[in-house]
């Protein structure tokens, strides 16, 4: 059932974290980091931090929707888009990390979804008025970098090593480059979008644009034969429980 608010965005997903922990079910990880962004973008909203905050929300919940609406059709096993059918079926692997599992999600709904959702809120020539709004977004997601890395690094030993290399800087300038190139190449699926003429020139546009970004999220996935056996080898080392996982993500 589509949510109507931010509160029902985030009690949904709080249902899916739920279900997804008694089933040791990996698609918990990106439910438990999105809620943890969902309520953070709710205080700002509530703080007034948009220039057109009620704008936000609605953004917020047509953003979400895509996200559950996927959900909800790949688990009643119905069709959704193939970046998200490509990140769910990853969480019936053992080998990818929960980095992988973060990015595949992430692949989806920023690179396909939140253009779309964008456009949707912001018809046609209203597209640029949102668009400062739209890159505060980014500025929410960069200022939580820190605190992810360190959730996955508690997840992940050999994550001491590397901090004794002094990487911690380098990671986050990569983490911010990375959301950069995403924000932007979100906010031109938006702009594209909205200039769709009818529904069936939107249609089109968001099959070829789910292509793009499914064929993306399976390089991420299946990097290649050497990259993926070091991923496995560091699989290894990953300790935890799904459960175990999805509470930490969500603390």
């Amino acid at each position: 059932m589509p949510a109507n608010t931010i509160t029902e965005v985030i009690t949904q997903l709080t249902n899916i974290i739920a279900q997804s922990e008694a089933d040791n079910n990996r698609a918990g990880y990106f439910a438990a980091l999105y809620k943890k962004v969902t309520m953070m973008v709710a205080s700002k909203i509530s703080a007034g931090y948009f220039d057109d905050n009620a704008r936000m929300e609605q953004l917020d919940v047509v953003f979400a929707n895509r996200y559950l609406n996927a959900f909800e059709n790949y688990t009643q096993h119905t069709s959704c888009t193939a970046a998200w059918q490509l990140a769910f079926d990853a969480c019936n692997d053992w080998p990818p990390m929960v980095m992988h599992h973060l990015l595949a999600g992430m692949n989806a709904h920023i690179a396909l979804d939140l253009g779309i959702a964008t456009a949707i809120v912001a018809e046609g020539s209203a597209i640029e008025s949102i668009h400062g709004d739209f890159n505060k977004i980014n500025t929410i997601l960069c200022d939580m970098i820190e605190e992810v890395k360190n959730c996955l690094f508690s997840m992940w030993p050999l994550s001491q090593f590397i901090s004794k290399l002094n990487m911690g800087k380098v990671e986050n300038d990569l983490a911010g480059f990375s959301m950069k190139i995403a924000r932007d190449a979100a906010w031109q699926v938006a702009v594209d979008y909205s200039l769709c003429a009818d529904a069936l020139a939107q249609q089109s546009y968001i099959a070829g644009r789910d292509k793009s970004v499914a064929d993306f999220g399976s390089r991420l996935l299946h990097p290649g034969a050497l990259l993926q056996t070091v991923a496995g080898i560091s699989r290894v080392f990953e300790f935890g429980t799904v459960p175990d996982k999805i509470k930490k993500l969500g603390a």
